[in-house]
């Protein structure tokens, strides 16, 4: 008996493998029967629901695309069909070519420097206890408005050192390595027999000869600059040799004799004399604390020349936002705020690779830059497709970062599609909508294709 009801207890088990029994009635049971979706709704209520984000995207969206290329066929008044013709004399306006020229600097520069340095940051903060603290550096830019950080990075660029934040870092660097000039800007009477450009060098008429005193005055010195200086000295008088001196021809108070030393005027040291034969340096001096300076006997009969590396003006700096530099100085504000960004997305991606593979490279003999490049780089090779791919997208569409920064003075050399379409459609009295609309299509075209290659890789990559 036992065995039997235990037979029968068994036959009565559903097979392990057997097809689900439908919970539904009046429903079959079964892989044949029709597949309804997961929330069991009809496919007229799904389009219900979707209407309102349909009608907004196309009124935000597809209406604003539809009438941007339907008025970039005509003209600025919009009442005369052109045609194409806006789209022709894109290419013939030199504006508008450096804007795409610079649009295509942008693409080509900015996202690759910015994944490379979010690559960069990634990889190697893992490998500092202070990662973290790094990390929040780095990315706290975006937490900063275009607009606000296009201001910041307007005074970063002052021309003026004492203003600009770069140019104060490179004149120090510069100074550091190269001696400034000792009196910038100084220069001799205008009657003076010292002859020259105003900014040097300035060369004697007369010749000097053996036991002779040399007299070189100079003015256009601050006063200020020299309180510190000592009382210009007489030169020696006799010797085989030229003795002179180089002081500032100016007496505080008034009174005293032009090119004549007198009391109270003050000496100009560290100043280079030469002596100068047939256009050829024959002997040269450094002027002393007193302003004095003397020649040996092979400057007998020569002319005296004060070169112009006395009188240069003081190291300036760079113009960062002059014709050559101001594009790459924009992108460098552009990289500043978004290399956080590229960097927090990359070191996601990080933390999903396999710490095996490393580990087992690194048993084979492999070193860091062989496990960075042949499995890190290949590993994290979707990830660094999305992060270039959202940049190229982000700076086709540039606009705030230029606007701001670019001075109007340099705003053709700097420009880009987006500025030129603002310039174009709505500053001035006469704003050209036929033109901007145009360019507006045509920046539209440059992001489609960027934007279709993003879309395949994510399917591609989520199996659809």
């Amino acid at each position: 008996m036992s065995t039997s009801s235990g037979g029968a207890a068994d036959s009565a088990a559903p097979a392990p493998f057997d097809p689900p029994v439908s919970t539904v009635p009046g429903k079959p049971a079964g892989p044949g029967r029709p597949r309804r979706s997961v929330v069991r709704t009809s496919p007229s209520l799904a389009v219900w629901f979707l209407l309102p984000a349909v009608v907004l995207l196309g009124a935000l969206v597809l209406y604003p695309i539809g009438y941007s290329v339907y008025r970039s066929l005509f003209d600025v008044s919009g009442d005369d069909f052109v045609g194409l013709d806006n789209y022709t004399g894109l290419f013939r306006d030199d504006r508008i070519r450096t804007a795409l020229r610079n649009n295509l600097i942008w693409v080509l520069v900015a996202p690759a420097v910015c994944t490379a340095l979010g690559l960069i940051f990634a990889v190697l903060t893992e490998k500092v206890r202070w990662g973290t603290a790094f990390k929040m550096v780095v990315f706290m830019p975006m937490a900063i408005s275009m607009l606000a950080a296009g201001v910041i990075f307007s005074l970063v660029y002052q021309n003026d050192p004492e203003r600009g934040a770069a140019n104060a870092a490179w004149t120090t660097i510069h100074d550091t390595f190269s001696d400034p000039a000792p009196w910038p800007g100084a220069r001799p009477r205008p009657a003076s027999d010292l002859k020259g450009p105003a900014e040097g060098p300035f060369t004697s008429g007369a010749t000097v000869g053996a036991g002779q005193p040399a007299l070189l005055p100079l003015v256009a010195v601050k006063p200020q600059d020299v309180a510190g200086e000592q009382p210009a000295a007489e030169p020696r008088a006799g010797g085989d040799g030229i003795n002179g001196t180089v002081w500032l021809d100016f007496k505080p108070g008034g009174g005293g004799e032009p090119d004549a030393v007198d009391s109270g005027e003050k000496a100009l040291p560290g100043i280079k004399v030469e002596a100068v034969k047939g256009g050829e340096v024959v002997a040269s001096a450094t002027t002393a604390a007193d302003g004095t300076f003397t020649l040996p006997a092979a400057a007998d009969g020569a002319q005296l020349r004060l070169p112009a590396s006395n009188f240069a003006e003081a190291y300036g700096g760079v113009d960062w936002l002059g014709p050559s530099l101001v594009t790459p100085a924009v992108i460098a504000a552009y990289v500043w705020m978004w290399a956080g960004f590229a960097m927090v997305l990359i070191a996601a991606g990080l933390a999903s690779v396999p710490r095996e593979l490393m580990e087992a490279a690194r048993v084979d003999g492999a070193n860091e830059w062989q496990v960075f490049r042949r499995i890190t780089v290949p590993v994290l090779a979707p990830v660094l497709a999305v992060v270039l791919v959202t940049l190229m997208i982000n700076v086709l569409k540039i606009f705030d970062l230029v606007y701001i920064i670019v001075p109007s003075a340099r705003l053709e050399d700097g420009n880009v599609l987006a500025v030129e379409l603002f310039q174009q459609a709505f500053a001035g009295s006469d704003p050209d909508l036929g033109t901007g609309s145009a360019i507006s299509v045509v920046l539209l075209l440059l992001v489609l294709p960027v934007m279709i290659f993003n879309i395949r890789r994510l399917r591609k990559e989520s199996g659809r």
